[in-house]
């Protein structure tokens, strides 16, 4: 099981990294130890050992890898610049919240080896196929199963291995499967008998008895049997019969059935699980929708207190902060603004405990990775706290670093009576704040009208600072005032003066109890003027422990900036990682044309306005599970009792949700076979999310994983949900297998 994938060809620098390397491994000024690490044979996992105890362990597999970083691109290795030279550090950055790994090597060759081998695994790790996937997955657990590390697999440690995959087998059944397997009888497991064992484990009765549905011959579906599955119960298009041809030249891995057009139950299974199997619709993988609108007509994933990794109170700042949010899709950071020491600004969130970082490494890193995730504009959110001096070198910072890339001025020829469209604003970053008043400053030539307040509408909306100290700050914001061109930041006094007073490029910034009092009390309002205006939310104050906010309610009456603290997991944060996952996960998602007219009647809590066809009827058979995870708190005994929670998110009548019954002890292969259904009136605003927990009867389930995603992007018949961890990380080849059916219902009288 220690042989690399097959389509990943050795060179010289993977068999330097195979034969071992002595690196330093770093964790603060004080800690830093001499680790030899070495690629396994596998070429997908990393072990190590200490010159303490030369006793090896396994340190990651690949698939835990998100990036690697050359040079000082830690706090940590930043910290120790003067110590080691940059061409011999990198970091290895890890998906979720699990540490970083900072490394010094001996040489700058050894360093350029590692990383340059690292990032050619990456690539390949990210091009795996569904089949590369899974047998990679096999690998991984005959690792963690093969304890002494003889390349073979005992029965006890098979037993073991149960227990890990979430299998409550007895002994006998366990024993005769490891007997079948066990083909040269010689009590161990090795290569393709492991494989069987596998197999053994994992065969898929469900999709058996759906290929024989279809199957007249019951070993093979052809051509026009397929096309006939395609086109009734996957509800695919018109030319069902070519879109079968280019899924068995997809999947089948037997040649010979792939000539004659046929497809075994081997690549039926295959392409269930591909993408071409997904409930996500792939045309949304992509850039789907029209970039060409006005910036107020689009949800923008939106971060608060970006620099934060934990609480509001005493939390660590840090720019990964910023790199985690960026590259997650967030197209609206903010940073807040402190003066520092020797002349140089800070950012942390001021009057509290929260540690401080440099704002030039925060510019530095939004410079870096502002367009890795998406080309289109980044929302600067900036809180200027900083005096005259270092207003100076805020400005300083910004232009040196992010040059043209910072948007300055008005777009020549732009028509001032509207805000520009993402498109045209691709690949620059704005700043968001309050502007100086004087005619100059005004895009349309005129004075802007004269109004109370200053960039800090946080503080201001929860009354913390005193009038004199919002006086002083005005004058604070002359030295940048001009870089603020379409995210003006103003008071929000009533939508009658909004209606009366306000420019296209003027924004607000509300709390969430302000947000939610406005929907309540004039709904429709809200809608219109978001039809119009850009607006932001951020959470209440109270939410120290960076807690989040329901989004829903701020999209549903079309709020543009719904900032979420990102390094806080939950179904918060599903939920805008779900509404972002379409047209091509940039960060911007067109809304609905009820939320772009501003004449619209549209209220989210009154129905009598709700245009369009409709309601749908959304009928879900959850089928079954396949290689579910263990929950975080669970020992590496404990079996999970897995069920299925499903959850509509969307205007108030379409708030609802599920849940099937759970599965006692077994959380490799459950089988529920159980429908949920739902009825969905505003489907351009619903949001699916599919939860599986661990059932307790005792206390609060836990969480073991999830997915999320519009109701717009979903795909009916049987499609496999591939589930995510609590931070949004993939976790192959753990999902659900469904059935999804959905019809429109008549229109009540």
């Amino acid at each position: 099981m220690a042989s690399p994938i097959p389509r990943l060809q050795l060179d010289e620098t993977l068999r330097q990294m195979q034969q071992g390397t002595t690196m330093r491994k770093v964790k603060s000024k004080s800690w830093k130890k001499p680790r030899y690490f070495k690629l396994q044979d596998d070429c997908m996992t990393v072990w190590h050992q200490s010159s303490c105890t030369c006793e090896a362990k396994y340190t990651f597999s690949l698939s835990e890898v998100e990036a690697v970083r050359e040079g000082h691109q830690s706090e940590v290795l930043q910290g120790l610049a003067e110590e080691f030279p940059p061409e011999c550090c990198f970091t290895v950055v890890f998906h979720g919240r699990r540490g970083h790994l900072d490394l010094v090597a001996g040489s700058p060759q050894e360093a350029q080896c590692w990383v340059r081998g690292l990032r050619r695994l990456l690539d390949f790790v990210t091009s795996m196929d569904q089949q590369e996937k899974t047998d990679q997955w096999i690998r991984d657990w005959f690792q963690k199963a093969d304890k002494n590390r003889d390349g073979r697999m005992s029965f006890p440690e098979a037993r073991q291995l149960l227990r890990l995959m979430n299998i409550d087998m007895n002994e006998d059944h366990a024993r005769r499967i490891f007997q079948e397997a066990d083909r040269s009888e010689s009590e161990t497991l090795e290569d393709e008998e492991f494989v069987l064992f596998y197999t053994a484990l994992t065969q898929r009765g469900e999709v058996l008895r759906i290929f024989q549905e279809f199957s007249e011959a019951g070993k093979k579906l052809t051509l026009l049997e397929f096309a006939d599955f395609l086109q009734q119960e996957q509800q695919e298009p018109e030319n069902s019969k070519e879109l079968a041809m280019q899924l068995i030249d997809r999947y089948e891995p037997s040649e010979t059935a792939k000539v004659r057009h046929m497809l075994t139950i081997d690549g039926f299974l295959l392409y269930l699980l591909s993408p071409d199997g997904d409930i996500f619709d792939p045309a949304h993988e992509s850039l789907c929708q029209d970039m060409t609108q006005p910036l107020c007509h689009y949800f923008i994933s939106s971060s608060h207190n970006t620099y934060l990794l934990a609480d509001q109170l005493q939390g660590q700042s840090s720019i990964e902060g910023y790199i985690r949010a960026l590259k997650r899709g967030c197209r609206c950071v903010e940073v807040d603004c402190w003066d520092g020491r020797g002349g140089e600004p800070v950012v942390c969130h001021g009057h509290t405990l929260t540690s401080q970082i440099s704002f030039q490494d925060v510019v530095a890193a939004l410079g870096q990775y502002a367009f890795q995730a998406s080309d289109y504009p980044v929302i600067l959110s900036l809180e200027n706290h900083c005096g005259p001096e270092q207003q100076h070198a805020l400005a300083q910072h910004l232009t040196g670093i992010l040059g043209e890339r910072l948007l300055t001025a008005p777009l020549e020829g732009w028509d001032p009576a509207r805000l520009p469209s993402p498109e045209a604003l691709r690949g620059k970053i704005l700043l968001k704040g309050k502007r100086a008043e004087s005619p100059a400053h005004s895009l349309s030539g005129q004075p802007d009208e004269a109004t109370e307040g200053d960039v800090l509408e946080e503080e201001e909306e929860e009354g913390l600072e005193a009038e004199g100290e919002r006086q002083s700050h005005e004058a604070k914001v002359n030295a940048l005032s001009d870089w603020v061109v379409y995210c003006r930041s103003v008071p929000f006094r009533s939508f009658r003066q909004a209606r009366a007073c306000r420019q296209p490029y003027e924004m607000a910034s509300l709390s969430e109890p302000r947000a939610r009092k406005l929907i309540k009390e004039a709904g429709n309002e809200f809608v219109c003027h978001n039809a119009r205006q850009l607006t932001r939310i951020y959470p209440r104050g109270l939410r120290a422990d960076s807690s989040n906010y329901d989004p829903q309610e701020m999209w549903n009456v079309g709020c543009q900036l719904v900032a979420l603290n990102v390094q806080t997991a939950g179904a918060e944060m599903d939920l805008s990682d779900g509404l972002f996952r379409q047209n091509g996960r940039c960060g911007y998602v067109l809304k609905p044309a009820f939320l772009r007219d501003e004449g619209t009647t549209f209220d989210p809590a009154d129905s009598r306005s709700w245009a369009g066809g409709g309601p749908w009827s959304l009928e879900i058979q959850v089928i079954s599970g396949q290689q579910l995870p263990k929950a975080a708190n669970s020992t590496a005994r404990s079996i999970m009792d897995p069920l299925v929670r499903v959850e509509i998110h969307g205007v108030p009548a379409d708030q609802a949700k599920e849940e099937t019954k759970y599965v006692s002890n077994n959380g490799f292969n459950p089988s529920w076979e159980e429908t949920l259904q739902f009825t969905v009136r505003v489907p351009e605003l619903a949001l699916v999310r599919f939860v599986v927990e661990d059932y307790d009867r005792m206390s609060r389930n836990d969480f073991m994983g999830q997915f999320t995603l519009p109701f717009t992007s979903i795909r009916a018949g049987y499609r496999h949900i591939h589930l995510l961890s609590r931070d949004g990380t993939a976790m192959p080849p753990s999902s659900l297998f469904v059935h999804i059916k959905i019809t429109e219902l008549p229109e009540p009288e």
